[in-house]
């Protein structure tokens, strides 16, 4: 008998997937999707002088937070600049405003048919979205010191308004068909795409700054010690046992037939939307100081000391004040948002209407006063995890003293967020052709 041919899960698990012609297809229209959206991002808008664009980009952080979001776009600030970050703010204003007005939870209420219309809303509610952040970005560049973009009249200026709009909603389109036709949810992929264009480079600063060498592994090892931690805290959850209690009818005869299940409660159930709440609140105050600041020279005014307060690369202790009440915000909003998707999801509801109940635990507001406390303990570990990788930026460059390269946290949970799901649904659709997949 012919010995038989062993390799690595994850290899043979890829080989079989180029085997199947749906699920190559599939993974050929991802990749080719993703191609074209790295020509979009390099095709910049007429006027924008490069080196202003960097400075800037070196004095406020919160734009590279939004350049993030547009997949490395804004960097070039290109046609599509403004990436999917208006169509993600869109669905936080309408997941948040769903629970409040009675029209919009009706409507979240109607099944499928109702979920295309919330979709809908979200779609149209994106464009002045991206309408409102293109201008903002428009003048914020006129104002640079020095400036990005010269002023132009009112004319070319709705042009290039209506050209970053098109380019969101393109771009949206574009995350819509890998969904739909492709491998993986199409939004993050594109902004996962976007974030590891970017290393390369980070890589090659990296490795020019030859004097830091063990600065660097340590920056390496911190790195990979995240991830681990990421990874651990993205699947970590906690199961909640149910009994199902139904009745079958045999031989004209009625029996009680129970059945076992649990309910999965994530640890960390808000995802990253606290550390873009968080970031979103502590840029703010030093955003607008900026405007009202005296110019580098001259005296310094209280706009001026906000904007040290709040710049994530001040020396310490101000540095201390920016990151540690970025610590606390994490927290906060950890807390807040998942308890207003718990609260959504009326869990202790569908399970009295389904006739499932949580052993020694009596149906309705006694589930639901358990499944809270339960909720509210193991949301502390899933807040101090996104506290903790918030700012772990900091702690790595005061332990290592790298400058050169940043470790940004918002990146790091996209891609090792975007890694697991789309190893998840490779894996559902070779176990559903009988093929082993990458998870044993």
């Amino acid at each position: 008998m012919r010995p038989r041919q062993t390799r690595p899960r994850l290899l043979q698990a890829m080989l079989d997937a180029f085997r199947l012609p749906d699920l190559r297809r599939r993974i050929l229209l991802t990749f080719g999707i993703l191609v074209v959206f790295r020509f979009v991002a390099h095709v910049p808008l007429p006027g924008v002088d490069p080196d202003a664009l960097q400075q800037l980009f070196e004095n406020m952080p919160l734009l590279g937070m939004l350049d993030m979001f547009s997949g490395g776009a804004m960097r070039n600030f290109s046609v599509a600049a403004m990436g999917v970050y208006p169509y993600i703010t869109a669905s936080i204003i309408m997941m948040l405003m769903v629970p409040v007005i009675p029209r919009l939870q009706a409507i979240s209420q109607e099944g499928e048919a109702g979920r295309h219309k919330i979709n809908r809303i979200t779609h149209w509610l994106t464009v002045p979205m991206a309408g409102l952040a293109g201008y903002g970005q428009l003048a914020l560049l006129q104002r640079a010191d020095p400036p990005v973009l010269e002023s132009v009249a009112a004319l070319p200026t709705v042009a290039m308004v209506f050209a970053l709009i098109a380019g969101t909603i393109f771009l949206v389109w574009l995350g819509e068909i890998i969904t739909e036709y492709g491998i993986g949810n199409g939004i993050s992929i594109i902004i996962f795409a976007g974030i590891v264009a970017g290393i390369p480079e980070m890589i090659g600063s990296g490795f020019l700054a030859k004097e830091q060498f063990g600065g660097l592994v340590a920056y390496v090892l911190i790195a990979l010690v995240t991830i681990v931690v990421i990874v651990i805290f993205t699947e970590a959850h906690r199961r909640i046992p149910v009994q199902y209690a139904r009745t079958v009818f045999r031989s004209g005869r009625m029996y009680k037939q129970s059945g076992a299940t649990h309910i999965p409660l994530r640890v960390n159930t808000a995802g990253m939307i606290p550390l873009i709440f968080a970031m979103s609140m502590v840029l703010f105050p030093g955003m607008v100081a900026s405007y009202f600041a005296n110019p580098i020279g001259a005296d310094p005014n209280l706009a001026n000391h906000i904007m040290n307060l709040f710049n994530p690369n001040a020396d310490m202790p101000m540095g201390l004040f920016y990151w540690g009440f970025f610590f606390v915000l994490v927290i906060a909003f950890a807390f807040f948002y998942t308890m207003v998707v718990f609260q959504q999801q009326d869990l202790s509801g569908t399970l009295q209407r389904q006739g499932g109940f949580v052993p020694g635990i009596r149906p309705g507001q006694h589930t639901k006063d358990y499944l809270d406390s339960v909720i509210k303990r193991i949301t502390w570990a899933g807040a101090l995890f996104l506290a903790g990788v918030a700012v772990m930026p900091f702690l790595a460059r005061e332990i290592t003293d790298v400058q050169v390269i940043q470790l940004s946290s918002f990146g790091m949970l996209i891609v090792v967020g975007v890694v697991l799901d789309t190893m998840k649904q490779m894996e559902a659709q070779l176990v559903m052709r009988r093929y082993e997949g990458f998870i044993k």
